[in-house]
């Protein structure tokens, strides 16, 4: 293995105010706290008198659905879930049961290119363990019989998974979390908030001076330069998500592969996309959605992605924005909602699509 691993933030186009927590701005005192959880670096920062106790409480969500979701800890859910291949939930753990029948039906909306039960074939690359290699095709052609959402079932809480079957959340349970934070935000009475997720950004209410918060799309051409944007989006009371090749990969033998594997060939999704940004409005399961959507239209490739983008559901429910290999940056939004300013500078093709 050549090269290294990068875990980049989408970039962040924060501009946050240099208010001071007093008693005479309560709306505009503010709280930031890093968290190191679900294998990636999170910046939370909330507003409000109650600030510093919404960023804490934020932080203990996110470990509470960590020891649920993280494949690696052996006492999760999941790593129980997959080593006996059906769990009874403990009322703790129903959470659990709610993000498998959420990923059920994005497994089913997507025609499968949003698919958990990939796990085995993502491990056989070593993105689980950090101990990359290329697999032997005999090896995958082992275990993509493996590779089938539909397999899993979940009946109150009891969830089971097919024959040898394991699971990987890694797709959707970021976003799946960015949407706990807006429990937490309603309880604590957060008037505003942005959390940066790794890549999965949760955009609450507004920035202190009334304007949507400025959120930038990483350059996959430059994942070094945090500073190197295809464009910004401006976003309020919204999630927002990119999945791309150039967030996690490896090279050997001069090649490179990135970490987001088609389930229908057990390989590094080839489909002409470079990065996927996803976006919606706060509505109960649109974290878990966009996070999983993301990932689904990059495997499905430019053509196929904009097919299920016009469907009429899906067009009503999400706005996106893909970058192509061929130097085009592709912006589809039927809602009108979230404004998206290009960088003009950047050498991208910009075209808007309805």
């Amino acid at each position: 293995m050549k090269g290294r691993i990068f875990c980049l933030w989408t970039a962040l186009l924060l501009a946050l105010t240099g208010c001071a927590m007093t008693p005479a701005d309560p709306d505009t005192a503010r709280e930031s706290i890093q968290v190191i959880a679900m294998d990636t670096a999170m910046l939370i920062t909330t507003y409000g008198e109650r600030s510093p106790a919404a960023a804490y409480a934020c932080e203990d969500a996110i470990r509470e659905l960590e020891a649920l979701f993280s494949r690696t800890d052996p006492d999760s859910a999941v790593s129980r879930l997959n080593a006996a291949g059906s769990l009874e939930l403990s009322e703790e753990e129903t959470e659990l049961a709610g993000i498998l029948r959420q990923a059920g039906r994005y497994y089913e909306q997507t025609g499968g290119a949003f698919d958990i039960t990939v796990a085995p074939v993502v491990s056989a690359w070593g993105f689980t363990t950090d101990s990359f290699q290329v697999p032997a095709q005999s090896e995958l052609d082992r275990l993509l019989p493996l590779v089938d959402g539909s397999a899993v079932t979940v009946e109150d809480r009891a969830a089971a998974l097919g024959p040898g079957q394991s699971i990987d959340l890694g797709a959707i349970a970021k976003g799946y979390a960015a949407g706990r934070l807006c429990t937490v935000f309603n309880e604590y009475e957060v008037p505003r908030a942005l959390a940066d997720l790794g890549g999965n950004v949760l955009a609450w209410g507004d920035r202190p001076d009334g304007t949507p918060w400025r959120v930038g799309i990483q350059d996959p051409a430059h994942p070094d330069d945090k500073e190197a944007l295809v464009g910004v989006l401006e976003l309020a009371d919204a999630f927002a998500v990119t999945s791309g090749s150039y967030q996690r990969y490896f090279e050997q033998d001069g090649k490179r592969y990135h970490h987001i594997i088609d389930p229908a060939t057990g390989k590094p999704a080839d489909s002409g996309l470079t990065s996927v940004t996803v976006a919606a409005g706060t509505e109960a399961g649109n974290g878990a959605m966009c996070d999983a959507y993301s990932t689904a239209l990059f495997t499905m490739g430019e053509e196929k992605a904009l097919e299920f983008w016009r469907s009429q559901e899906n067009g009503a429910l999400f706005s996106m924005v893909l970058v192509t290999e061929d130097g085009r940056v592709v912006v589809a939004d039927q809602i009108g909602r979230f404004a998206f300013t290009p960088n003009e500078d950047s050498g991208y093709v910009y075209e808007t699509v309805s």
